[in-house]
């Protein structure tokens, strides 16, 4: 059977100018996140199947490359579903597997702990640009602080990232998952229900008000829709604070006072101390997919390429399947193939990559010339300067175009005496 030369559908190879921005990228993500206090983790990227479907991740769980059992474990004859066969899967996302490190390793850990982890992870996903089956995420966790101040660190540092990284004007659409509730509650919606409904609200964006009431009503949901739309219609001119203190006029007692001083107070927070170009938006249809959210959820939107590249929020809840007992915990996910994607096309180059040096050797060189050019090059080196040291080819005009390409302006060439 013939070899096949192309990548896996919806994983790729990486060429070097890629690589270099990634690897940038990655640095001044590692960076900026420990100069907040974070420390840098790893986990496996298999996880035990049990784990990744205990219906903590949604949609992801249905997009699970699973791990067949070996040897002796594995039994085809008494096998009724696919979790029969497999006992480990490679892991959707990092924060089931960091909930499953905490709970083992907590009492070793510093109280509140901050996780940064970066990684790849596997979805059976349907490709697209900017989407993979594999592809790396890069997550923040703050776990064991139940206050917000977890939230503000963590926008604070993420919108540090992207300033970096020259993304200007974003937002940062904000919202509760206990306020998504009361708003459904105040509609008269059932509280089994309320997960079918935030899915079909989800869709605003894409199908308007009047989609979303009509979803609603095939769907058969005992509420009253127009009721409830009319809460985000009431919203859509105003914006945070603002936006709370109508959204508090509208439903009185219905609207949890706590989570209101919540958001309140991150709005206060994050806008005093931020140094990034964005703005923090409280967004009242902003549901986040994953059914383990609990509290204060985000999502990041770049205005200017119009998509997300990242989000999270609170998840309290999480732990406890591990160990019984919930502990606080909070996250934020980077886009980062999806920021390496709009950082390409921009023709983003990594700074300091100009101005390389490069050494040709013509060939024939001799023994004692070779070798001063490579203690030259070793001396620049030491420098801190990047060399490459490479043979002459026969078309020296292609080949120094093809170095200035990849940032080597300074080149130097040597030849037989």
């Amino acid at each position: 059977m013939a070899m096949i030369k192309t990548a896996v559908k919806g994983m790729k190879d990486v060429m070097p100018d890629e690589m270099r921005l990634r690897n940038y990228v990655m640095g001044v993500i590692r960076s900026t996140y420990e100069s907040y206090g974070f420390t840098q983790i790893e986990t496996p990227a298999v996880e035990h199947i049990e784990n990744l479907c205990s219906k903590q991740g949604g949609e992801n769980e249905k997009l699970i490359f699973k791990i067949m059992k070996r040897g002796n474990k594995l039994d085809m004859s008494n096998a009724k579903t696919e979790n029969d066969l497999a006992d480990s899967g490679l892991r959707y996302d990092l924060t089931v597997p960091l909930c499953r490190y905490y709970s083992a390793h907590s009492a070793e850990l510093p109280a509140p702990f901050k996780a940064l982890q970066m990684g790849n992870v596997w979805r059976a996903d349907q490709p697209q640009k900017g989407r993979f089956r594999q592809f790396m995420q890069c997550d923040i966790d703050i776990l064991g602080d139940p206050s917000n101040l977890a939230e503000i660190e963590l926008i604070l540092a993420m919108s540090t990232v992207l300033g970096k990284l020259d993304f200007k004007g974003f937002n940062i659409r904000i919202n509760d998952r206990r306020i998504l509730k009361a708003m459904a509650s105040y509609a008269g919606f059932k509280e089994e229900d309320y997960d079918g409904v935030f899915i079909i609200l989800d869709k605003m964006d894409k199908i308007g008000a009047e989609g979303v009431a009509e979803e609603l009503k095939a769907a058969g949901y005992e509420g009253d829709a127009a009721k409830y739309l009319s809460l985000f219609e009431a919203l859509k001119d105003l914006s945070g604070t603002a936006a709370l203190d109508k959204l508090s006029e509208l439903m009185g007692e219905v609207l949890p006072a706590e989570s209101r001083q919540n958001l309140d107070e991150i709005f206060r927070a994050v806008n005093g101390a931020k140094k990034a170009d964005f703005e923090l938006v409280f967004d009242p249809t902003l549901v986040r997919g994953m059914s383990y959210y609990t509290g204060t959820i985000f999502e990041v939107e770049l205005k200017e390429f119009g998509s997300s590249c990242g989000g999270g929020g609170r998840y309290d809840e999480m732990v406890g399947r591990f160990t019984g007992q919930s502990a606080p915990a909070c996250g934020f996910s980077v886009g980062f193939e999806r920021i390496i994607t709009i950082l390409m096309d921009k023709g983003y180059k990594v700074p300091g990559d100009e101005g390389k040096t490069a050494f040709l050797l013509e060939k024939g060189l001799d023994a004692e010339s070779i070798s001063a050019a490579m203690a030259e090059a070793e001396s620049l080196r030491a420098e801190g300067r990047s060399v490459l040291t490479a043979r002459m080819a026969k078309n020296k005009k292609f080949q120094k175009e093809q170095l200035a390409a990849q940032g080597y302006t300074d080149i130097k060439e040597f030849f037989r005496k």
